[in-house]
């Protein structure tokens, strides 16, 4: 009976020692993979916002595989193409909220629709290409509120003169994609006109919506741009510096 008992003790003790052999294996393999580099995408010099990503331009760079976030670019074929949102340094990781492909055209599902003048109960003089606003319902027949829960992007916004309205000497979207909330702000205050035309990104169904609580006259839209698309700006910038 003893004899059992030691022999059942031994082959427990060996299990346990092959399972914390096999532990500590596991544990250095697992620091050798995270020691192991992965090359990713960075450019090969400054490259400016607002600046059209070509090959030439990006190169690789190291980095420890513990090291890799996500939106981090391993295939430059990914970023031929894509716009910088935001200066791009040398030798940073790209990362894909720093990128964009056309960014003031409608994204899957959406159209741009331009919204008709009588439609329009106020807008924004301050609104400009890029911006994201809320779309709100005022009328006769119905209390006020929000039409929307989600915000708008704002695709173009024309003169009577059919131009897009900014400020010719220090466009906003430069100033946009370069973080410049300074120079943003400046350029809306020197604008070249008042806002006669405005077009937004829709879905279909946000289309069909306004157009059935405004086609009636009982109704109309009230737009205003929203402090999103001033924050934006400034978290893009305060995160470079």
């Amino acid at each position: 009976m003893n004899r059992k008992r030691n022999v059942l003790i031994s082959v427990s003790a060996a299990l346990l020692a092959v399972a914390l052999v096999y532990g500590v294996y596991r544990l250095q393999l697992k620091q050798v993979e995270l020691q192991q580099t992965i090359n990713v995408v960075v450019p090969k010099d400054f490259i400016r916002a607002g600046t059209m990503l070509e090959a030439g331009m990006l190169a690789y760079k190291p980095v420890q595989a513990g090291a890799l976030a996500d939106g981090m670019f391993t295939d430059p074929a990914q970023l031929i193409g894509l716009e910088s949102v935001v200066p791009l340094g040398t030798d940073e990781p790209i990362l894909a909220w720093k990128v964009d492909k056309y960014h003031l055209l409608p994204s899957i599902g959406q159209a741009t629709f331009q919204i008709p003048k009588d439609y329009i109960l106020s807008l924004s003089n301050g609104i400009r290409a890029g911006d994201r606003v809320k779309l709100y319902l005022s009328g006769t027949d119905s209390e006020s509120g929000r039409l929307f829960d989600e915000e708008i992007t704002v695709a173009s916004v024309k003169s009577s003169a059919n131009v897009e309205v900014d400020n010719p000497k220090s466009p906003n979207l430069y100033s946009r994609v370069n973080g410049d909330a300074e120079k943003m702000y400046a350029s809306r205050r020197e604008a070249n006109g008042a806002i006669d035309q405005i077009n937004l990104n829709l879905t279909e169904h946000q289309w069909l919506a306004i157009d059935q609580a405004c086609r009636t006259k009982k109704a109309k839209l009230v737009i205003a741009v929203s402090a999103s698309s001033f924050a934006e700006e400034a978290l893009s910038r305060t995160e470079r510096r």
